[in-house]
């Protein structure tokens, strides 16, 4: 397979990575501080949201109801929405991004803390156990796999939707995105697909790991039978 010069997809990919002017290395680590700060900020926003949601059902209705809308408009309003407020660049990326990962946390802290049978918090108290107690030993192993899995949900989305960011001016991968549809350059396209394309995937993997980590081995043969 070859470009339109004839030259070897590959070939022309890893000379376009090494070549001091396409500064790889500089993209590669915008791409993923954005990404990095965005997930962080949506888990501990999400996860706070979450377990503030369980035990007050007014705000529960507005913030489950918020956050599905929220899913389902498109990250570009986001990004034209902040612009006016925020300007370009990174700070309007990462607020994007972040409202982008937050429902998925949200909704899962919210859910894992509503399953947790009350029976088991009353027993836990009868038998002398504080609120610390309970909350670390009863309802953090339960909680703590489905805000991962909600965490890994988030991070997926914000890693596939960051190329966007460049159309504000954030940099990243997105800029060889952007420069390969301006000037039809399969490679540039590639440059910026393919490791997007790799860290999705790692970070599906990755944090789908730490899931099963996080589950108590109880647990793990129940979700087998």
């Amino acid at each position: 397979m070859a470009d339109g010069g004839g030259e070897p997809v590959m070939a022309a990919l890893l000379r376009f990575v090494a070549s001091p002017g396409a500064d790889y290395l500089g993209h590669t680590v915008q791409y993923l501080e954005l990404c990095a700060a965005s997930l962080v900020a949506a888990i501990v926003i999400g996860a706070a949201a979450g377990a503030w949601a369980a035990r007050r059902p007014l705000f529960a209705f507005l913030a489950v109801n918020v956050s599905g809308m929220m899913r389902a408009i498109p990250i570009v309003a986001f990004l034209a929405f902040a612009i006016p407020y925020l300007g370009l660049g990174f700070t309007p990326a990462f607020v994007a991004l972040t409202v982008l990962g937050i429902p998925p946390v949200l909704l899962n802290t919210w859910a894992g803390l509503r399953g947790v049978d009350p029976a088991v918090i009353d027993a836990a108290r009868g038998m002398g156990m504080t609120g610390r107690q309970i909350a670390l030993r009863i309802q953090a192993p339960l909680l703590l796999p489905i805000v991962a899995s909600g965490a890994r949900t988030s991070g997926v989305q914000i890693i596939a939707t960051a190329t966007l960011a460049a159309i504000i001016g954030a940099g990243g991968y997105g800029d060889y995105i952007l420069s390969g549809l301006y000037q039809v350059d399969m490679t540039q396209i590639l440059a910026g697909t393919v490791p997007v394309s790799i860290l999705a995937l790692c970070t599906e993997l990755g944090l789908g790991a730490v899931e099963r980590a996080l589950t108590s081995p109880g647990l793990r043969v129940r979700s087998f039978e």
